[in-house]
């Protein structure tokens, strides 16, 4: 598989990226903006995407039961040189599952994603999944 993307710089104070029929606005302002992801926050999403698509990848093939599922993402970064030096997760999963395919879920969705696998070689990813409060 291959993945094309075309992002273009629109003013000052933003960018545009385009990839099949849908647009993302960066935030490409040197003063940050409150209305687009910013470079990090866009890797973050693609991280909480690429998880939410693994359980939804994984779920059917495990015969998993899932109510629902969130991402909470956290990244350090240093200053010299600029990097990211740590991202936290937790994977949120609303389901009456039991503790341990809970675990098999969190295993296969680490194993199986592109995303998550190509940053865990730059960066240590920290984290877990938990059943949400809504869950058995």
């Amino acid at each position: 598989m291959d993945y094309r993307l075309h992002a273009r710089r629109i003013d000052a104070h933003g960018s545009l990226a385009v990839a099949k029929e849908a647009e993302v606005t960066l935030d490409t302002d040197l003063a940050g903006r409150r209305d687009a992801m910013n470079p990090v926050e866009l890797l973050l999403a693609a991280l909480a995407a690429c998880m939410l698509k693994g359980i939804e990848r994984v779920a059917p093939m495990l015969q998993f039961q899932i109510d629902g599922a969130e991402v909470r993402l956290e990244a350090i970064r240093q200053d010299a040189p600029p990097k990211l030096t740590l991202i936290r997760y937790e994977i949120r999963v609303d389901s009456s599952e039991t503790d341990q395919r809970l675990d098999l879920l969190h295993r296969n969705v680490l194993k199986y994603g592109t995303i998550s696998n190509t940053l865990s070689g730059a960066v240590p990813l920290e984290g877990h999944l938990k059943r949400a409060s809504g869950g058995g």
